[in-house]
């Protein structure tokens, strides 16, 4: 797992979207385990208390759990869980925002997904 920081957002969310993106990515799969604490903690220089927030995070939204003294791991289903939020986050947070900055620079919706499809073989 490497990764650069960014200001815009936590620490503890940006490792807890790197940890979404391995599992969304197949990187880290159902029944696998998670680096541990100590490890990222030593990795990237990081309070072991920010990767415990991540982590917990991710208990909490039902995708990985803790197995005491073995450490974290991946649930079955956590994909289709975490797939079936982003989609509704981008629908509910992202999707709205890209409508308006298409509306503002007068971009046609319904030009731009018949420029997309155009490449396409039918």
């Amino acid at each position: 797992m490497s990764h650069s920081w960014h200001d815009n957002a936590p620490i503890y969310r940006q490792l807890k979207e790197k940890v979404v993106s391995m599992i969304l990515g197949d990187e880290l799969k159902p029944g696998e385990a998670l680096p541990s604490v100590r490890q990222i903690a030593a990795d990237f220089q990081l309070n072991p208390i920010t990767v415990s927030r991540a982590y917990q995070e991710l208990v909490d939204e039902n995708i990985v759990e803790m197995k005491r003294g073995l450490g974290m791991f991946v649930l079955d289903g956590a994909k289709e869980r975490l797939l079936s939020s982003e989609r509704e986050r981008f629908l509910q947070e992202e999707w709205p925002a890209v409508v308006k900055r298409m509306q503002s620079l007068g971009i046609d919706i319904t030009q731009l997904v018949k420029q997309s499809h155009a490449g396409e073989p039918s």
